[in-house]
């Protein structure tokens, strides 16, 4: 018997991505955004989530897209990633949370050897729902400890 697992399913820029559920903390509605100088064009700045500061990254931007406008299904995710042995929280502006949703492991494919639209390290696998293809992140290798380092939290 196949190993399953549940994601979240997201979107940006058009198309179907996933994350695994044990990550995702919670998802709040688009909040003002503390916007740090000098920063990178994919960091917006810093939110507060209960009383702790959580620097929240632009998915779009992260991943190469084009910056996307907030309309009424812009979320941020807030995120556990676990990078150099530490766990870490951001935020993730996302344009949609779609579902909690099981895909097989067994049928995940293995990510392409030529990522069109984002480097290919940052996928852990690619599955299908529902006829569509869905790229299953690895938000380790996404925030990394080069970014963790940029925001001073490594």
């Amino acid at each position: 018997m196949a190993e399953s697992a549940q994601y979240v399913t997201l979107g940006i820029a058009g198309e179907l991505l996933a994350m695994p559920v044990e990550r995702v903390r919670e998802i709040l509605e688009p909040k003002p955004v503390a916007q740090l100088p000098g920063a990178p064009r994919h960091l917006l700045g810093m939110i507060d989530v209960r009383g702790q500061s959580v620097p929240v990254i632009d998915l779009r931007c992260k991943l190469g897209f084009m910056p996307g406008e907030n309309d009424s299904g812009t979320r941020i995710m807030v995120i556990t990633a676990a990078v150099g042995g530490k766990e870490t929280e951001i935020g993730v502006k996302v344009d949609r949370v779609h579902e909690v949703t099981v895909l097989d492991s067994d049928s995940l494919d293995p990510p392409p050897e030529a990522a069109a639209a984002w480097r290919a390290e940052h996928i852990a696998g690619i599955g299908r729902r529902n006829g569509k293809f869905v790229t299953v992140l690895d938000f380790e290798l996404v925030f990394g400890a080069d970014e963790l380092a940029i925001l001073d939290l490594a």
